[in-house]
């Protein structure tokens, strides 16, 4: 059995008195493509953030390896942290600096690497993901599947071991999102990393998820849990059903 990664324990996300998602429980083991979904306004960034430290729930345990995240000294959830790449839906990426500069921030603020090293280290991250020759291109230059790809080279600057994806083919074309789900799964096996990814993208949620929890807006709890696949051929509930199959029929 693969060794859990990450373990969400009895979790309750809510926003002052307004409950959110209670009662989470799953495990992320290491190695997954683990698709967190569900429809719109389920919760499921809110449950990203909760997992990258940037939210701190109002119940329960967020626990990577041994590590109870939240209960943890803050130079221990600073050090969780520095394992972690994030890829924002956006693709985040400061519009002042050239794709090198974007790769580098991270490389120049959380290591001692030399310049000329970290550059040579920046353009290395650029071309695994298709951009060799595009250093010095600003992102207002490039289309919007390149930016998403420069956004993952600064994710995987610093060789992390989880990466974080929040809707990363939104408002990219089929062709181009086939293009950036083969290169996550190539990318997972390269860095040997675990990958979470908040999408309601089907294709991309059968093509690569090995694992997946299913959240629900009305019960405000997971509704279904477990490789989408498997979801599909024997969903849990109807709205698992209805969500994997965009209203058709069994």
């Amino acid at each position: 059995m693969a060794e859990p990664h990450i373990i969400v324990r009895d979790l309750t996300m809510a926003y002052g008195d307004r409950i959110i998602q209670k009662d989470l429980n799953f495990s992320i083991s290491r190695g997954d493509i683990f698709i967190i979904m569900g429809g719109s306004g389920c919760g499921k960034s809110t449950l990203l953030r909760h997992l990258i430290g940037l939210i701190r729930p109002a119940k329960g345990q967020v626990i990577y390896g041994d590590i109870d995240f939240w209960a943890a000294e803050p130079g221990i959830r600073t050090q969780i942290l520095r394992r972690v790449g994030v890829l924002y839906q956006s693709g985040a990426l400061w519009s002042s600096m050239t794709l090198a500069e974007n790769v580098s921030l991270p490389l120049g603020e959380y290591s001692n690497l030399e310049p000329a090293k970290i550059a040579a280290l920046a353009s290395l991250k650029l071309a695994l993901v298709g951009l060799k020759g595009f250093e010095d291109y600003y992102p207002f230059e490039i289309s919007g599947g390149m930016q998403k790809r420069a956004g993952l080279a600064r994710a995987i600057a610093m060789d992390p071991d989880i990466l974080f994806f929040d809707e990363p083919s939104a408002g990219l074309d089929p062709i181009s999102a086939k293009h950036l789900d083969d290169l996550i799964v190539e990318l997972r096996d390269s860095l040997g990393a675990t990958v979470v990814i908040v999408t309601h993208e089907l294709p991309s949620i059968m093509a690569i998820g090995t694992n997946s929890v299913f959240l629900d807006a009305e019960s405000k709890t997971m509704i279904g849990q477990g490789p989408p696949k498997q979801l599909l051929a024997a969903p849990p509930n109807p709205k698992v059903h209805e969500f994997l199959t965009r209203g058709g029929t069994l």
